[in-house]
C-alpha cells in the first residue's frame, strides 16, 4: 500500500470515495455543483492524499492550513480521513494519519487539528490509540 498526494487526475476517484463517506454518515452525497467546485478547489483550497494499493484506492485524506495565533504557526486542519469499508482493519487510516502528520512535520506545523461525529466511537478509538488526544473544545457552525 501507498499514500501519495492525490492530482487532478484523482478527482473521479475521490467523488467516489465522498459519496462512500456520505453513505456511511447517512447524509445525501455532493450534488453536480459541489463536485464542480471540489474538482476546482483541489490544490488550492484544499489538499488530498489517497492510499492505495496496485492502483485501487483504498481511503483518502483531506487537508488545509489554518492558524495558531497564540503559537504564531500553522495548524493542518484534516477534513476527512475515510477508508473504504471493504478496506478497513488492513492499516489504511493509520498510513493515512502518519502522511499526513508527516506533512505537518514538514510545514511547520505546530498540530494536525480535526473532529469526530460523536457516534463514531470506533474512530475516536482509533485516534486514542495513536496519541490523539480530545479537546476542550466543541465544534459550532453557521451556516452560510
Amino acid at each position: 500500500m501507498q499514500v501519495r498526494q492525490a492530482t487532478r487526475a484523482d478527482v473521479p476517484t475521490l467523488l467516489r470515495l465522498v459519496r462512500e463517506l456520505a453513505d456511511f454518515e447517512k447524509l445525501a452525497p455532493p450534488e453536480r455543483a459541489a463536485e464542480e467546485r471540489f474538482a476546482r478547489d483541489l490544490g488550492h483550497r484544499f489538499e488530498a492524499f489517497v492510499a492505495e494499493e496496485d492502483g485501487d484506492a483504498l481511503g483518502y485524506a483531506i487537508v488545509f492550513e489554518t492558524y495558531s495565533t497564540f503559537r504564531a504557526k500553522p495548524i493542518l486542519y484534516l477534513e476527512d480521513l475515510f477508508v473504504s469499508p471493504r478496506a478497513r482493519r488492513r492499516g489504511v487510516a493509520r498510513a493515512l494519519m502518519e502522511r499526513v502528520t508527516s506533512e505537518a512535520r514538514s510545514r511547520g506545523c505546530v498540530r494536525v487539528s480535526w473532529v469526530v461525529l460523536d457516534w463514531n466511537v470506533e474512530a475516536q478509538r482509533f485516534y486514542e490509540k495513536l496519541g490523539a488526544k480530545r479537546t476542550p473544545w466543541f465544534g459550532y457552525e453557521i451556516e452560510i
